[in-house]
């Protein structure tokens, strides 16, 4: 069979074996990979970043185990130049280019290279740390080779997929492999909130915002992450489906810096197989809401605690990171359709699709050089603050944003929920700055950390 095979490849005309088109077939796919490379890899680019930080000089104590930590935050602080490498890809002929936030979120300059060895300037037009997505414009550019988005709902497991991108820093290659899973939920920076297509083909330090395209050659997902224990690829990689980012494309078009996803203003827990036959059902699905806030979109729908979703816009959800990307890809950007289960019965229902309220405005403040505690800044807590810190649902007050220089070296962490100082209840922002402004020896502050409580002494 294998000698009848080469047999008829010598009878094919000239042109035949080398074909420019993308192959249709899988009869054609095995022959070649190469034209669908051709095809896709003009639009995947080189990203070289350089940013600045601040680095401090080292004391006579800063390898002790156990002195180290009384002098965290001295020594002076002097600017270091770091350099960094990654991928990112061309999404439109005027120079939109998606890339990862990990690779230029901190840039103070951008360099854009083409595989044709052209260069440019480039710079963030939205970022966003927790889906690990910047979008950037190309400077000066136009007519680019650009890739189109495929519709992440058609795509399936087993499909054939390529990744492109620059590993370790060596030049554009290209590796292959299938979809190997959807819907895998992990880590993807921020608060650890992911949404991702899993893939076999390697990717490698470097392939951080590079492609992953599939036999059409259109964007499947930007290659964002690997699972390994040595740094390398060992055959599972993840990828930020296309339909988030081309909401990250709509949303920068629309002249945002930053991605607003939709608000849910809930929580809950999946529905596995001991609560589905709890709830009389045959199969494991959906999300059983724990806690919903009172300006929550879904308390104006009429949900319930004790509600289960069990789909958005047709699509099952089973986590509640799942539910908040089926939010932030709706078609409709001001509504979705919900299924809800209560009380063994299914209803469709409305749900507004909305930014998290600043309501109570957070009044931030910013303690001056002056005072004892210099650039600690504190907000009221709102439903934004909520979304934006990762603090519970729950919470009220008022929470420290930025420690200043002093502040850690107090025990002071951002995310704590100030309480009491001496002997004041802390209601608002001015109560808390007015507290802390004059702190000194003996001050007391009781906060809350991490779902529990602590007492700081100054």
């Amino acid at each position: 069979m294998k000698h009848l095979f080469a047999f008829l490849i010598c009878l094919l005309p000239l042109g035949a074996v080398a074909e420019t088109r993308v192959p249709s077939s899988a009869s054609e796919i095995t022959l070649s990979f190469a034209p669908l490379v051709r095809e896709t890899a003009p639009a995947v680019v080189n990203i070289y970043v350089k940013f600045v930080t601040q680095a401090r000089s080292r004391t006579p104590f800063s390898d002790d185990p156990f002195f180290e930590r009384f002098f965290e935050g001295f020594g002076t602080p002097q600017p270091r130049v770091q350099n960094s490498l990654g991928s990112g890809v061309i999404l439109s002929a005027d120079g939109i280019v998606v890339s990862n936030y990990h690779v230029v979120g901190q840039a103070t300059d951008i360099r854009i290279v083409l595989n044709d060895g052209r260069e440019y300037e480039a710079r963030v037009l939205l970022g966003d740390q927790e889906s690990d997505l910047a979008i950037l414009q190309i400077e000066g550019a136009e007519s680019l080779p650009f890739l189109p988005l495929r519709d992440s709902e058609t795509v399936e497991v087993g499909e054939l997929a390529l990744a492109i991108g620059n590993p370790f820093g060596v030049g554009q290659t290209v590796s292959s492999g299938i979809v190997s899973g959807l819907a895998r939920s992990g880590g993807s920076g921020g608060r650890g909130a992911g949404y991702f297509i899993q893939t076999d083909a390697p990717i490698n330090p470097g392939n951080s915002g590079g492609a992953l395209v599939d036999m059409g050659g259109r964007l499947l997902g930007i290659n964002t992450r690997i699972l390994s224990r040595s740094g390398g690829s060992n055959g599972i990689g993840f990828a930020i489906p296309a339909d988030l980012v081309a909401a990250f494309v709509r949303q920068a078009r629309e002249g945002n810096d930053r991605f607003i996803r939709p608000w849910a203003g809930a929580t809950g827990q999946a529905v596995d197989a001991d609560l589905a036959e709890t709830l009389g059902r045959d199969r494991p699905g959906g999300i059983m809401l724990a806690g919903l806030h009172p300006a929550s979109p879904l308390v104006d729908a009429g949900f319930q605690v004790g509600d289960v979703v069990l789909d958005v816009d047709g699509a099952t959800v089973g986590s509640p990171g799942e539910m908040l990307y089926r939010m932030s890809v709706a078609s409709n950007a001001d509504t979705a359709e919900m299924t809800r289960l209560r009380g063994g019965t299914e209803e469709t229902v409305t749900v507004r699709l909305i930014p998290p309220p600043e309501d109570p405005p957070r009044g931030a403040i910013t303690l001056p050089e002056t005072a004892n505690l210099p650039g600690l800044s504190v907000s009221r807590i709102n439903p934004a603050v909520i979304a934006e810190m990762g603090l519970p649902l729950g919470a009220q007050g008022v929470v420290v944003t930025d420690l200043g220089s002093v502040g850690r070296r107090v025990g002071l962490r951002v995310g704590d929920i100030l309480q009491r100082i001496d002997r004041r209840d802390i209601v608002t922002p001015q109560d808390a700055a007015d507290a802390l402004r004059d702190a000194r020896r003996g001050t007391t502050v009781r906060a809350l950390r991490g779902g529990g409580r602590v007492v700081l002494r100054f």
